[in-house]
């Protein structure tokens, strides 16, 4: 019998818990070869999840909570549950019900015949037209420049062997992008297409802003692409070179043609454009640098405050 640990970050996630927590124990009957744990991390929230989470454990005794010292991202609460699992395989999936945990079955089919990372991938979302169409954009960016095998619409909810899973967590990286860090490793995806849901009314407001999707964005391109930098030395070149013949131009005009040439509005365009351009450029090494700076403090990527689960049977009886 394998054990099979199910990790779930959670975040002002409360209305959704119980729902979650009884579609996972359907999925465990239907799997009744395989034994389960759930792995509930609440990163920091500040509803009542903490709350549901004790209720939740008083009635199901394979749930564990690892409560976190602060909100850390999703990616780290994640990480942080893969470092306290038990299983032979480890699913992450997110507790707004818009993934489906029905698809479990056919991940730890796959699992079964040797597949060691099993990625469950958007084939289409419906999270508004503004959200859909950056996040294309993140996801045609990242294939493009950083890592090619990323599904077209990206993933958020896995399967990963044990050997996976003892992988990264020893890979001590800050900032990680733990979809990228995945795919990076080279085990070769086994992929399962769905069509991701709306959020339902019911289960509250996506805590998923745009300040924390462009952080996102930024982390991930900066951890798996050198893209950014080259392209800030390929924007100074042309610069350089557009600014080379233009001032030859203006000698010619001047000395040559005797041609008078008026340069206030010219000038004033030419230094705005430099001037834009080496504040971006500035900005790109910026990043870089930060996040060297990140990785040289050694801080944890998250700190676990406080682990609880349910009693053994015998602590009961005492």
């Amino acid at each position: 019998m394998s054990l099979i640990s199910i990790v779930i970050p959670v975040y002002n996630n409360a209305t959704s818990l119980a729902d979650l927590l009884e579609k996972f124990q359907v999925v465990a009957a239907q799997n009744q070869e395989d034994a389960f744990e759930f792995i509930f991390v609440d990163d920091g929230s500040s509803d009542h999840s903490v709350r549901v989470l004790h209720e939740l454990l008083q009635r199901e005794s394979r749930l564990r909570i690892v409560m976190l010292s602060r909100n850390f991202d999703s990616n780290a609460a994640i990480m942080a549950g893969m470092s306290q699992v038990n299983g032979d395989a480890i699913i992450a999936i997110a507790a707004d019900l818009q993934d489906p945990p029905e698809l479990m079955g056919e991940m730890l089919r796959l699992w079964r015949e040797g597949n060691k990372v099993i990625l469950a991938a958007r084939k289409s979302r419906d999270d508004g037209f503004i959200s859909d169409a950056l996040s294309n954009a993140f996801y045609t960016l990242f294939r493009r420049y950083a890592i090619k095998t990323m599904p077209r619409h990206g993933f958020d909810f896995f399967l990963i062997d044990r050997q996976v899973c003892d992988v990264i967590n020893h890979i001590q990286e800050n900032n990680a992008y733990l979809m990228g860090l995945i795919l990076w490793l080279g085990f070769e995806p086994k992929v399962i297409y769905y069509d991701r849901k709306k959020r339902e009314k019911k289960y509250g407001r996506s805590m998923w802003t745009q300040a924390k999707k462009i952080k996102y964005f930024i982390d991930s391109f900066v951890s798996f692409s050198y893209f950014p930098i080259r392209a800030a030395s390929i924007i100074g070149i042309s610069l350089s070179i557009v600014g080379l013949l233009y001032a030859i131009a203006v000698v010619v005009l001047r000395l040559v043609l005797q041609i008078k040439v008026e340069g206030w509005a010219s000038l004033m365009i030419a230094v705005l454009i430099l001037s834009g351009s080496q504040m971006l450029m500035l900005g790109i090494m910026g990043e870089y640098m930060w996040r060297n700076l990140e990785e040289t403090r050694r801080r944890p990527r998250y700190i676990i405050s406080k682990i609880i689960q349910a009693p053994s049977s015998e602590e009961a009886a005492v």
